[in-house]
């Protein structure tokens, strides 16, 4: 359902993200991971058509985002780390404005639309300005309007920044019903654990190359890591080992 064929973004001599190749399909939820830095949103935001690759091709759901950039966004649902709403529309307009993006209106997007506002406690809210809304809230809109049109695929940056508990466990057992129905959803976090009893697969990317990919046991084997979890596998993989050398600095 995506697919990365050598995909490289460059900003004059710095490369952002080199070369990655990467496969996710048909009802996966599939996890990618990586320090700040490393090319993630990049990544993502390239796969969402917001950012033009330097070179490589992606294809959403089998349609080439080159070829054909309306046609694969028209399969897509995007979930940004940073919400953008237009603030004088209220939250039902917002979502009726998404869906007409996608040519859909009528009894059954409002319908839709209705489910996941109450489904985030959105529903008392639904015809007050977006203005008025609290950072958890636009984020639990902007979520809703992802799913609004029923893409074939999402892809999410960060989705549980800004969520309470609650939020956060509806938002978990929604991509896992989403993905059982056959949809596929390629997520972004910082929270590991979060990664590693959600996703089906990972792959963590690093200096914008990924250092490895595949499902938990993969990723030991890959990292000689034994029985250890996501977090000391990460750390191996990404070199990210700056606490540990300042508590020796400390000790020394």
């Amino acid at each position: 359902m995506i697919s990365l064929h050598q995909l490289t973004k460059r900003y004059g001599s710095f490369t952002a993200v080199d070369g990655i190749a990467l496969e996710v399909p048909r009802g996966e939820l599939f996890g990618f991971l990586g320090p700040n830095g490393a090319g993630k949103t990049t990544t993502l935001r390239m796969i969402a058509g917001i950012l033009r690759p330097t070179s490589g091709r992606i294809t959403i759901a089998g349609v080439d985002l080159a070829r054909d950039p309306v046609g694969a966004k028209m399969k897509l649902g995007f979930i940004p780390d940073r919400p953008f709403i237009y603030e004088k529309l209220t939250g039902a307009e917002f979502l009726r404005f998404v869906a007409g993006l996608y040519d859909q209106e009528g009894p059954e997007v409002e319908h839709r639309a209705r489910e996941l506002l109450a489904l985030f406690d959105l529903e008392p809210w639904r015809d007050e300005l977006v203005e008025s809304y609290s950072h958890g809230m636009r984020q639990k809109l902007i979520i809703s309007s992802a799913f609004v049109h029923r893409p074939e695929v999402i892809v999410v940056d960060e989705p549980m920044v800004g969520l309470d508990p609650k939020a956060a466990r509806i938002l978990k057992d929604l991509f896992r019903e989403y993905t059982r129905r056959g949809h596929t959803i390629m997520m972004s976090t910082h929270t590991l654990e979060v990664a590693e009893t959600l996703c089906d697969r990972v792959a963590i990317i690093a200096q914008g190359t990924i250092r490895a990919c595949g499902t938990m046991d993969d990723l030991r084997r890959s990292a000689d890591a034994g029985t250890q979890g996501l977090e000391q596998i990460f750390l191996r993989l990404t070199g990210e080992n700056a606490a540990r050398e300042l508590v020796e600095v400390l000790d020394a």
